[in-house]
């Protein structure tokens, strides 16, 4: 099993937020498999040891450095904390709190200095997070089932969900209904589990409300074009498990939908290129780095698409934007782009954490920007 805790959204913007004389990032990664974490265990120590350098050569006070280096070493040191991992592991550390993220997917061995934390790795994980609903849908039955990357999947409870489609009509059964004539006929059982779907869809906005995780559909004709015509839900995905849930264990619906999930993921990656193409017509979109960055201090970015294996080192204007390049060897040097995508996130751009071949033209990051970008 995947151990895995993500930052929310609002955990994430705190964390983009967080300035301090010493922020330390360490990216490592793991296993799930137990009887062989030891070695990204001896990593981990290794990163830290480089950390701790760099920031007496960026002359972090020799306190500071100490509280910091405890707080890592009792990391270390946690042998229940290392029990449970999955393929990647965040550590985020300043002297005075340190805050460890494991992660779904793998990430490269990294470790990052600064006044802010390098958080770019994060981005994809919280971007495509491996959590949806199943909503299993019968004449028979109904249940919404939530699935996660790390635990089994679980039934949620939805207060004021119709038991079957009999319980919503309140009959013995929707399929004999020659004891009032008026609905003795195909017509006649439509319209009940039109009045089934209807309830159903209202027991599950109590649920859903506020929330855009996708809702993948698990249901047979004609019901699941019903409650498709009357689902009130925006993440209700297209593509469903097209079989009867009935006798499909959670495990089983958890299974089926995965494919589903990561086509999803794919998808959005393929409409955001297939936009930014569009865009570029109405100059309100780019791939340069100065005028992204720019936008991304000016609250005008849309869409940020960001490289997640590329890193450019060098730092951006706080009130400008502008940006100046370096080798990587200065103290308190940061990933622009990592910066970039921070401020982007912050003023309400939508994000998406990338490989390079799924970017426009395989550039570092390209934008979509709310208003024309002057030439």
């Amino acid at each position: 099993m995947l151990h895995v805790d993500l930052p929310s959204l609002a955990e994430l913007k705190a964390l983009i937020s967080t300035r301090a004389d010493a922020c330390l990032s360490i990216y490592v990664q793991t296993t799930p498999q137990t009887q062989h974490v030891a070695q990204s265990r001896v990593q981990f120590g290794n990163l830290v040891k480089e950390g701790l350098k760099l920031m007496e050569a960026a002359g972090i006070d020799k306190r500071r450095r100490a509280l910091l280096e405890t707080e890592c070493a009792a990391l270390g040191d946690d042998d229940e904390f290392w029990k449970y991992q999955a393929h990647g592991l965040a550590v985020l550390a300043t002297p005075d709190n340190l805050r460890s993220f494991r992660l779904a997917t793998a990430v490269k061995d990294a470790v990052q200095v600064s006044d802010r934390f390098l958080l770019k790795p994060l981005l994809r994980a919280v971007a495509f997070p491996q959590t949806a609903y199943i909503l299993a849908l019968s004449e028979n039955a109904v249940r919404l089932v939530k699935i996660f990357p790390d635990l089994p999947p679980s039934e949620v409870k939805v207060a004021g969900l119709p038991v079957s489609a009999a319980d919503a009509a309140g009959r013995a059964s929707i399929n004999n209904l020659s004891q009032n004539t008026r609905l003795a006929n195909a017509e006649g059982q439509t319209f009940l589990l039109r009045q089934y779907a209807r309830l159903v869809d209202g027991a599950l906005r109590q649920v859903l409300a506020g929330q855009d995780l996708p809702l993948i559909l698990a249901s047979t004709q004609p019901l699941e074009s019903i409650f498709r015509n009357l689902n009130s839900y925006p993440a209700l995905m297209k593509t469903g498990i097209a079989a009867s849930p009935d006798r499909m264990s959670d495990g089983e619906l958890a299974g089926a939908a995965r494919p589903i999930l990561d086509q999803h993921y794919r998808d959005e990656a393929a409409i955001a290129k297939a936009q930014f193409e569009t865009r570029l017509g109405e100059h309100r979109a780019t791939t340069d780095l100065a005028e992204i960055a720019r936008a991304a201090t000016n609250g005008a970015i849309s869409l940020l698409m960001v490289d997640i294996d590329k890193t450019i080192a060098g730092t951006v204007g706080d009130t400008d934007g502008a940006v100046l390049l370096s080798n990587g060897t200065a103290p308190m040097d940061y990933d622009v782009l990592d910066e970039i995508a921070g401020r982007a996130i912050l003023n309400g751009a939508k994000f998406l954490a990338l490989r390079a071949p799924d970017l426009p033209d395989k550039a570092s990051l390209a934008a979509i920007t709310r208003y024309p970008i002057a030439p």
